[in-house]
């Protein structure tokens, strides 16, 4: 399977145009076609309807998961409900298998890295920061537990490891992701990871357990080619 991937597209629809034409290739070069959350600026149906006419225009087998932007509005339910009327599939905790291979995602979270991942003590605040990040880490193991294929993908919005987040200001680290995602990544297994988020990131690193991570963020595909959407990967 030849997977196309990007993230953090921001889309409004002055861009509509420039990105039609990006993507107007990516059904010639991949079977599925994979975005690792921010479609949007603000989380607004006004700004995800022309997306939607986009993908749609691509006739390609499209799965999304949100990204922290699509969520600003409170409007996530209808954006999802937009995306999955038009057939294309929103990973939420949840997952999908297509042609051998199966695809597990969630959004994510913050809370760091390493020794530096922020722990559920003190003050209530923290606790329910935390909470948050744990349930997203529940929400993944839910979704790779329904997996029965032996080719899996596993899409998020944040990063699971520092390695893809480099390049940003190390003081905002804790805010790109967490290895709390790796570690459930690591136990139940996976051929590849994918994710935006850092925008000004790396592209690649991979998980403790060494499964390959991939960071799409369109910025950064950009950065090495202005005319590239997206990124292709051979699975």
């Amino acid at each position: 399977m030849r997977i196309a991937a990007t993230a953090d597209l921001h889309f409004t629809p002055a861009r509509f145009g420039p990105l039609h034409e990006q993507l107007n290739r990516v059904r010639d070069e991949a079977d599925v076609f994979v975005i690792a959350g921010d479609l949007t600026n603000y989380g607004r149906p006004e700004e995800m309807e022309p997306l939607v006419n986009v993908l749609v225009r691509i006739r390609l087998p499209t799965i999304i998961v949100l990204g922290n932007h699509d969520y600003e509005s409170s409007q996530d339910r209808e954006l999802m409900r937009m995306l999955t009327q038009e057939g294309i599939k929103v990973l939420d905790g949840s997952a999908y298998e297509r042609d051998g291979v199966g695809f597990a995602g969630t959004k994510g979270f913050v809370g760091g890295f390493g020794r530096g991942v922020l722990t559920a003590f003190g003050e209530p605040e923290i606790k329910s920061f935390v909470r948050a990040s744990i349930d997203e880490t529940l929400k993944l193991e839910r979704a790779m537990s329904q997996l029965r294929t032996e080719k899996r993908v596993v899409i998020l919005h944040y990063s699971p490891i520092r390695a893809t987040v480099e390049g940003e200001a190390p003081e905002i680290y804790p805010f790109l992701g967490t290895s709390r995602l790796a570690e459930v990544i690591d136990r139940q297994g996976a051929d590849l990871v994918l994710h935006g988020h850092a925008h000004n990131g790396r592209c690649d690193g991979r998980t403790p357990a060494g499964i390959p991570v991939h960071n799409v963020a369109i910025t950064l595909l950009q950065a090495q080619n202005p005319a590239a959407a997206y990124r292709i990967f051979d699975l």
